[in-house]
């Protein structure tokens, strides 16, 4: 059965996502031979990072480089598909659901895995961006063994406590107030101030806005949380019976967050497709 034959039956599952909760689920639900499409527009929340830390096994890895052995690794099962497209649109059918596809494709599932994740909007200060997962960072878990012993700045928030006590046992912690600048020079971060002053620290950790890196929550009437996150369950259920979300895009509502982690995502995405799998019993 050629690609195109592939992509137009009716499949047990669409997963839309190809970050660590998409992969995962794609993995779980190929190992009892569900048929599967996995859809990946290839714009993963860590790809300003050039590596990805606290994952056991992967510490120091690039992201890409997990992506690429995960592909791999779902390469071995005859009823997974993937395809590097993005999804425009879901809407329910008859059969379960229909996706649109940027480049035309029409996929149909009996089941629907959300993966899309989040998106980062940093504070409205010049340079941030640019330096984005180099320099400037949110998560001290991921970035802030990397800066031990040097000179760390916390632009000021309300968690600036909280994320000081954290990196205290690391590095210097300075928090900056009024920081209206930041550039580069010599691989470390300069933060000009409101007073026209400067100071320059290895490595700045400031908090950023969750918002949803997809629409199909809302397109489906899915229940949401104050986060963006789509509301679901222990077990990965959605507000909708046949639809199931894991990863960063995916709230309970007894966490204060979604948890934000390539190991917490991918955990979420077996357990996700475990339940999508039961659904199909019923």
């Amino acid at each position: 059965m050629d690609k195109t034959e592939t992509l137009s039956q009716t499949h047990d599952a669409l997963v839309i996502g190809g970050g660590p909760a998409g992969l995962q689920a794609a993995l779980t639900l190929g190992r009892v031979h569900r048929t599967v499409v996995l859809v990946d527009a290839g714009e993963p929340r860590n790809a300003p990072a050039a590596h990805m830390h606290n994952v056991i096994s992967h510490d120091g890895a690039p992201p890409a480089e997990f992506r690429a052995q995960a592909r791999r690794d779902l390469a071995a099962y005859d009823t997974v598909t993937l395809l590097d497209d993005l999804v425009r649109s879901v809407e329910r059918n008859d059969d379960g659901f229909l996706a649109r596809t940027g480049s035309g494709a029409e996929l149909r599932a009996r089941r629907l895995v959300l993966a899309t994740g989040m998106r980062d909007e940093l504070p409205d200060v010049p340079g941030l961006t640019e330096l984005w997962g180099r320099l400037v960072h949110h998560c001290p878990f991921c970035h802030g063994h990397e800066l031990a012993g040097g000179r760390v700045g916390i632009l000021a928030s309300p968690k600036a406590a909280h994320l000081a006590g954290i990196l205290a046992p690391v590095a210097e912690v300075v928090v900056l107030d009024d920081v209206v600048k930041a550039t580069e020079e010599g691989g470390r971060l300069v933060a000009h101030l409101g007073d026209g002053t400067t100071t320059t620290v290895d490595g700045l950790f400031v908090p950023t806005e969750l918002t949803a890196s997809a629409p199909f929550a809302e397109q489906l009437g899915l229940t949401r949380l104050d986060s963006g996150g789509v509301e679901v369950d222990l077990l990965g259920r959605t507000s909708d019976p046949r639809v199931f979300a894991g990863g960063d895009g995916a709230h309970h509502r007894d966490l204060p967050l979604p948890m934000a982690s390539v190991l917490a995502a991918a955990a979420a995405g077996q357990v996700a497709a475990a339940s999508c799998v039961a659904s199909l019993l019923e």
